[in-house]
């Protein structure tokens, strides 16, 4: 991954899991490519929101007949959706400034389906096949992105900014000790029996 040159000192003095803390997995490593400025947590909220207002565009289009009225309606819900998206950013990074919060892995089995779900289920709504409360919906489809933002991102881009300004986010801090007990016999110890078991295994 291209870093600044300012970076590289201070990454190559980071082990395996602060490494893997402050660049996070695919998704983040994206996003710490961009500059700063550019993927600051309330812009990367706003593009979430710009991609669901994206994949609305049909649903809108089912919902009213003329297709003035379904795209003059689909652009303001799409810019009311960026505008949520773009301040539950900013409350993100100000509380995570606030807490000095580490990066948490967001619960992806439950997030990553929940836009394909709120879209399924607006589009059934806007097509009057099933009667679905639209708050249900917007719910589900408003709160993966934000939630990103909130638990991984927000976090990493502070620890990023400190790295821009040639700060070791994780001066200090420590990991914990690996175990030394690599082998079956360590495991062991001097219990005869076990020890017996184990030899028998590894004779076979």
């Amino acid at each position: 991954m291209e870093t600044p040159v300012r970076w590289s000192e201070i990454i190559s003095e980071l082990d395996s899991e602060h490494q893997e803390l402050l660049f996070g997995t695919s998704l983040s490593r994206r996003f710490s490519r961009l500059p700063l400025w550019l993927s600051h947590p309330a812009n990367i909220g706003m593009f979430y929101g710009f991609l669901i207002g994206l994949a609305l565009i049909f649903p809108y289009i089912l919902r009213f007949d003329n297709l003035n009225e379904s795209f003059s309606n689909w652009l303001l819900f799409s810019s009311l959706f960026m505008a949520a998206c773009l301040v539950l950013g900013f409350c993100s990074l100000i509380l995570v400034s606030l807490t000095k919060r580490m990066p948490m892995t967001p619960p992806r089995i439950i997030l990553y389906p929940m836009p394909f779900i709120g879209i399924g289920l607006l589009g059934l709504d806007f097509s009057n096949v099933l009667d679905i409360p639209s708050g249900i919906s917007l719910f589900i489809l408003l709160l993966p992105g934000p939630a990103y933002v909130h638990l991984s991102w927000a976090p990493r881009w502070r620890l990023l900014c400190m790295l821009d300004e040639g700060v070791n986010p994780f001066d200090g801090m420590k990991t914990l000790p690996v175990s030394s007990h690599d082998s079956a016999d360590d495991m062991a110890g001097e219990d005869l029996e076990l020890l017996e078991v184990v030899d028998a295994f590894e004779s076979e």
